[in-house]
């Protein structure tokens, strides 16, 4: 995987201070990074550690290209961060073609490759370039784009459609009639299209409502590993363009979540609710069901969203960890508030 210094500048742009090739061995934080490493400075907190690193050459903002430059070679680029991401997915490219080889290396044109021991149904559609794995299933009707990877037990059920390039974990679901964009990233567990949770009350027991909907996620999205995403009761779950989820999210049946938001892991968001585009919602926070969230809006983790918010902002609702003891006697207060408030009310009142 070495590459030199210049090649990485020649891919990605940036302006390069160094005399001679600078060998590249691999990628790594300031702290870990030894003599043939890339690393970043992507906030003014780590400018000191530009001194006391040991990496081969180093990303940096125009504001520090002095104290990089005084110390060795580096590529100067206004987002260091951003810089950093799009190397990464070079990085992984070149990785995938130098471990892969041919395989990989399949012109455009070449047929799908199905392993012996996977499971295609004569009337599903593979593209040109389509790679599936061992004990992947792919039901009749099913579509599966042009470059897509549909990994190792993975099942692709019937009339669903899968975009081109994805990459599709081992032991990923996409449910019937449910549909994909393009360059999606589907990561190992993920479920989509499961049943929404519907249910009528009845004479003390529930009668099931058979969810008659279906997903559809747009171009460049990526969902964390053991994320659900649930088909919708009627119409669709929509996930538009460019969402990124993390790890262990539920998204109910019905949710509608606009393009670029983001949510980190264990969020909860229950059925019917709009979120706009552009959020982010902290890990481990719950939406209720049937509210709306404008665009912007930004949920700090761990708070629970009881009531839209229609303006965009920061909003937060976790009560301050505490020892015990004290969060006891704080929480019986909280108890108490309301009748406070009415005695306050009743003195000012008495108040000439």
């Amino acid at each position: 995987m070495a590459c030199t210094l210049q090649e990485i500048a020649a891919a990605l742009g940036g302006d390069l201070l160094a005399e001679g090739p600078v060998r590249i061995e691999k990628l790594a934080s300031l702290g870990a990074a030894g003599p043939h490493d890339l690393s970043f400075v992507a906030q003014a907190r780590a400018v000191p550690q530009i001194a006391t690193t040991q990496a081969a050459a180093l990303i940096v903002a125009p504001a520090w290209a002095e104290a990089a430059g005084a110390r060795g070679p580096c590529i100067v680029t206004p987002d260091p961060y951003l810089y950093f991401a799009r190397l990464t997915q070079w990085w992984r490219a070149r990785r995938d073609v130098l471990e892969q080889g041919k395989a990989n290396a399949e012109p455009t044109g070449a047929p799908p490759s199905i392993h012996p021991l996977a499971s295609v149904d004569p009337g599903a559609h593979l593209a040109p370039g389509v790679r599936i794995a061992a004990f992947a299933v792919v039901e009749a009707g099913a579509q599966v784009g042009a470059g897509t990877q549909v990994g190792a037990h993975a099942v692709i059920e019937r009339h669903a459609i899968v975009g081109e390039d994805c990459r599709i974990a081992p032991r990923v679901v996409v449910g019937r009639d449910c549909q994909l964009g393009d360059r999606c990233i589907l990561h190992a567990g993920v479920v989509i299209g499961a049943d929404g949770f519907g249910f009528a009350p009845h004479e003390g027991a529930w009668v099931k409502i058979e969810q008659l909907g279906a997903v559809r996620i747009g171009h460049d999205v990526e969902i964390g590993a053991n994320t659900c995403i649930d088909r919708g009761a009627l119409e669709d779950t929509v996930l538009e363009d460019g969402v990124k989820l993390d790890n262990l999210i539920q998204i109910g049946h019905n949710v509608h979540i606009g393009r670029h938001t983001a949510m980190a892991g264990c969020v909860g968001v229950a059925g019917s609710a709009r979120i706009g585009a552009h959020c982010t919602v902290g890990g481990g926070a719950v939406v209720l069901g049937h509210l709306t969230l404008a665009d912007g809006v930004h949920i700090s983790a761990a708070s629970v969203v009881m009531r839209s918010i229609l303006q965009p902002g920061q909003y937060s609702g976790v009560f301050p960890i505490d020892d015990n003891k004290n969060w006891e006697k704080n929480a019986a207060t909280l108890r108490q508030l309301y009748r406070l408030r009415e005695r306050i009310k009743t003195l000012e009142n008495k108040t000439p």
